[in-house]
């Protein structure tokens, strides 16, 4: 199996913070339950290169804080590299909206009609000892910074990020959302 099918099986599947929310919900009742719903979509996307070596994957995400929940969708790009697995985030295809997107009701999509972002920074990630780590550091605008880190094992994915306008976090929590695979 390659690095990259590993990485993969780590990430695909359905993954909630169950536990972290309910050791945390009566002293941070601000922290999020939250949910990622990972899919694999090549199968969705037609005219991929015959050289193509990397997967496509609908990142579907949900939280909820005090009774409301947000939904934000994302389409990345997964490929091995030389030093590690690359995550370059893709353009959600034309008529889609982040809040509505999910593998489900993702049609069919030619390759050709992809366009990777502009703004995100791709993120690497490396290995050691089936634990991979990485992220990046995306200037969405001349005063908007994202930040992503993340670090994946069989156990869980720890996911962190950050956004900040001139300096001022505006989202993110001041810990990682710890996330158990439920199916």
């Amino acid at each position: 199996m390659s690095k990259l099918d590993a990485f993969m099986q780590l990430l695909s599947g359905h993954f909630n913070n169950s536990q972290q929310f309910a050791f945390l919900r009566d002293t941070e009742p601000d922290f999020p339950y939250a949910e990622h719903v990972n899919t694999v979509c090549n199968d969705k996307i037609i005219h991929l290169p015959d050289s193509f070596n990397g997967y496509f994957l609908v990142e579907e995400s949900y939280y909820t804080v005090n009774g409301n929940t947000h939904s934000s969708s994302h389409l990345f790009l997964f490929t091995e590299e030389e030093t590690g697995i690359q995550l370059i985030s893709y353009e959600l295809p034309e008529g889609c909206k982040k809040d509505t997107f999910t593998y489900e009701t993702m049609g069919t999509i030619d390759f050709s009609a992809l366009k990777a972002s502009a703004k995100f920074t791709p993120a690497l990630y490396t290995e050691k000892d089936g634990v991979w780590e990485g992220g990046s550091t995306s200037m969405f605008s001349p005063v908007l910074k994202f930040t992503l880190w993340e670090k994946f094992s069989k156990d869980c994915l720890e996911v962190e990020e950050r956004m900040e306008v001139n300096g001022k976090k505006t989202f993110g929590y001041d810990r990682p959302i710890l996330y158990k695979r439920v199916s």
